[in-house]
C-alpha cells in the first residue's frame, strides 16, 4: 500500500462509519442500548482513524485534486464538496458533545443534540464515499 491508495482507504472508513451509524439507530430504536453505545463508539473509532489517514495523505502529497472534466458536472461537484466540507468541520464537535452526554449518562441532554448529530455526521459519511467515486472512479481527473 502507498500514499495514493488512502483515497480509497478514506472512502471505506466513511462507508463502515455510514453503516455503524445506521446500526446504531437501528439499534436504539429497537431499544438495544448496548448494541447502539458500541456502534457509535466504533462509528466514532472509524471516523478518528480517517481524519488520521486524511490528514496523512494532503500533509504528505500536499497536493488537490481539482474537479475539471466534465465541465457541466462541476458545480455539482462544488456544491456537494463545499457541504461536505463545511458539515464536516461542524460536526465535530456535535460528536464530542454527544458522546461526552452519553458518557455522563445525561440521555436527554444526549438525545436533543444526537437528533441533529446522527443526520449530519451521516449525511459527511455518505457523501465522503460519493466524493471519492466522482473524484477518483465516475470522472477520475487528470
Amino acid at each position: 500500500m502507498t500514499i495514493h491508495d488512502l483515497p480509497a482507504v478514506n472512502a471505506t472508513l466513511n462507508g463502515l462509519s455510514a453503516v455503524l451509524l445506521t446500526g446504531g439507530f437501528i439499534a436504539i430504536k429497537t431499544g438495544r442500548k448496548i448494541a447502539h453505545r458500541n456502534c457509535m463508539i466504533a462509528a466514532f473509532c472509524t471516523s478518528a482513524v480517517f481524519l488520521g489517514c486524511y490528514l496523512t495523505y494532503h500533509i504528505t502529497v500536499k497536493t488537490v485534486t481539482h474537479f475539471v472534466d466534465p465541465a457541466w458536472f462541476r458545480p455539482y461537484y462544488l456544491t456537494l464538496l463545499a457541504t461536505h466540507t463545511i458539515l464536516a468541520a461542524a460536526i465535530v464537535p456535535m460528536i464530542l458533545i454527544t458522546l461526552h452526554r452519553a458518557r455522563k449518562e445525561q440521555f436527554e441532554a444526549h438525545k436533543k443534540i444526537a437528533r441533529w448529530t446522527w443526520p449530519l455526521w451521516m449525511y459527511v459519511s455518505v457523501t465522503g464515499v460519493v466524493i471519492y467515486l466522482l473524484l477518483y472512479q465516475i470522472f477520475p481527473q487528470k
